[in-house]
């Protein structure tokens, strides 16, 4: 069986919000100014590594984010501020929030996503037996059935499990 490999990202200290401590909040986007909010920083490397992804992916990559309605509008108003779709080559329809961080297993099973970057173990513990391929993103550790990502710069492991004969190859996408 020839399964295409589907890439889910979280959004909140994981594309956004940078590398924190294990149980930190990101209170200037959760609780500061909507323009602090658009002013706080995307993760160091992603607009580096993230375009490669979603090219290895042949854009079959998706957004999943836990949030309520307030947040969610703040995530799209963030991501077209700082021009994330054309920066990473992420289609603008691949967003997905839900209200509850196990119900991203919901949109893992609908959307087929193999690979997963979360920050988050109860959502590795939800997906668990959906999604293949599960990374825990930043400094947290976590059980063998989960790899660790402490970075954006590691995330060559991602692309070294996209089956073979599934993945391309690395290229600079042209912004």
């Amino acid at each position: 069986m020839d399964i295409e490999p589907r890439l889910g990202i979280d959004f909140g200290r994981v594309v956004h919000g940078g590398l924190r401590a294990p149980g930190d909040d990101d209170t200037v986007f959760l609780d500061g100014t909507f323009e602090d909010a658009m002013a706080s920083p995307a993760t160091e490397g992603v607009y580096e590594v993230l375009p490669g992804l979603i090219a290895a992916f042949e854009g079959r990559a998706w957004i999943i984010s836990k949030c309520g309605e307030r947040i969610q509008k703040r995530t799209l108003a963030w991501l077209d501020h700082h021009d994330f779709y054309a920066r990473t080559g992420l289609p603008r329809e691949n967003v997905r929030f839900c209200r509850k961080r196990a119900d991203k297993a919901g949109h893992c099973a609908e959307l087929g996503i193999t690979h997963m970057i979360d920050d988050r173990l109860d959502v590795h513990r939800a997906i668990r037996d959906l999604v293949p391929y599960r990374y825990l993103f930043g400094a947290e550790k976590g059980p063998e059935w989960v790899r660790l990502l402490p970075d954006w710069a590691a995330a060559e492991i991602i692309r070294a499990d996209i089956p073979a004969g599934r993945r391309r190859s690395a290229t600079r996408r042209s912004r």
